[in-house]
């Protein structure tokens, strides 16, 4: 049976995409069957048949090295640089949850491992026209845990605790955090670690580098927080 796991941020431009392309290089590395897959992508530019771009899915398969085609890794592709649920009003493609569950569950048919990018922070909305949805909605409705990129450097106490906050008293399950753009010796990002674990209870399960290639985590423990 496939195992899923969801990686959401403290923000947008925290690097979900980049440390999700980590992620998913080191399962596949370890020759696991892994999957990528996203609900909706906003900012997206145009092949030369007008067709459009799965951005950050293109930058995980690249960075992964893996083989999944990219049409079945997002259902929701949108050209405007906006939340999906502007986007979506915008160019008259509304997310519909039936269309993301299928989607997700068809990679979950062919991937042991599948690592679901959330977009923006915890509180995006996906959809607020006719139906009202918001990712932690997506979550919920497909029974996945989460795993929280923050940024490393100043500024995320407030940032880590409050999404942290905010997914607990929703009763999301949190699985750790990783940093990104992370300076090891750096005093405020070191104290950053241990400040968030102490407020939050959570562990930071690894700290990315600037143009790190490879995460620095232990396979074991970065599969037993799938499921």
């Amino acid at each position: 049976m496939s195992k899923g796991l969801f990686i959401t941020g403290t923000g947008t431009d925290v690097g979900k995409t980049f440390v999700t392309g980590l992620i998913v290089k080191k399962l596949a590395e370890n020759r696991e069957n892994v999957g990528y897959y996203k609900a909706a992508m906003s900012g997206n530019e145009k092949r030369k048949d007008g067709s459009l771009i799965p951005g950050d899915a293109l930058i995980v398969k690249d960075i992964s090295g893996i083989a999944q085609p990219l049409e079945e890794m997002c259902p929701y592709i949108y050209e405007n640089a906006y939340s999906p649920h502007l986007a979506s009003r915008v160019e008259g493609n509304l997310v519909k949850l039936e269309i993301v569950k299928k989607g997700y569950w068809d990679v979950c048919s062919k991937y042991d491992y599948v690592t679901m990018e959330g977009s923006g922070g915890i509180l995006c909305p996906i959809c607020f026209d006719e139906k009202k949805i918001w990712l932690e909605d997506i979550i919920k409705e497909l029974g996945l845990s989460c795993l929280i990129i923050a940024d490393a450097g100043l500024g995320t106490i407030n940032s880590v605790v409050l999404t942290v906050e905010y997914m607990k008293s929703r009763d999301i399950p949190i699985k750790g955090i990783i940093f990104n753009h992370y300076h090891k010796g750096n005093v405020i990002e070191e104290d950053n670690i241990a400040m968030c674990e102490y407020r939050t209870g959570l562990k930071v399960l690894a700290c990315v580098e600037e143009n790190a290639t490879d995460l620095d985590m232990n396979i074991d423990k970065l599969k037993s927080i799938y499921e």
